[in-house]
């Protein structure tokens, strides 16, 4: 019998697969135990980061130690009802998540600039 394994040979992954799943609709009061339990069936894990504040609440970052368990994790668990909330898991990308935080910084800073000058958003 021949066992085919991802790990072994010239496999190429996709360019978008890393080691950091980005997971999205989690239930709010999810714990980091829980998390480990169903993350964790994967592969090791070296650390989850799950949002604590009101604006952070339901995403969380997973960490593996190897490329090859998040690829297994992500196309495992997207989609997973966890306490009737589905995930979605998907590969954390650092330029996707800078743009939307220099955009979110950038309409701070017209709002900033529309109250110092006494613009409001209608007068445009």
């Amino acid at each position: 019998m021949v066992t085919i394994s991802l790990r072994k040979g010239n496999a190429q992954l996709p360019p978008e697969v890393n080691r950091v799943p980005y997971v999205q609709k989690l239930p709010f009061n999810i714990s980091s135990e829980e998390m480990y339990d169903i993350f964790g069936k994967y592969g090791a894990i070296r650390q989850i980061r799950i949002g604590t504040n009101k604006d952070t609440s339901g995403p969380a970052f997973v960490v593996y130690e190897d490329i090859y368990d998040a690829k297994t994790a992500v196309d495992h668990l997207s989609g997973f009802n966890v306490a009737n909330r589905y995930l979605i898991v998907l590969y954390y990308q650092q330029a996707k998540m800078s743009k939307k935080f220099d955009q979110k910084k950038k309409e701070d800073e017209i709002t900033d600039l529309q109250e110092k000058y006494g613009i409001s958003a209608k007068d445009k």
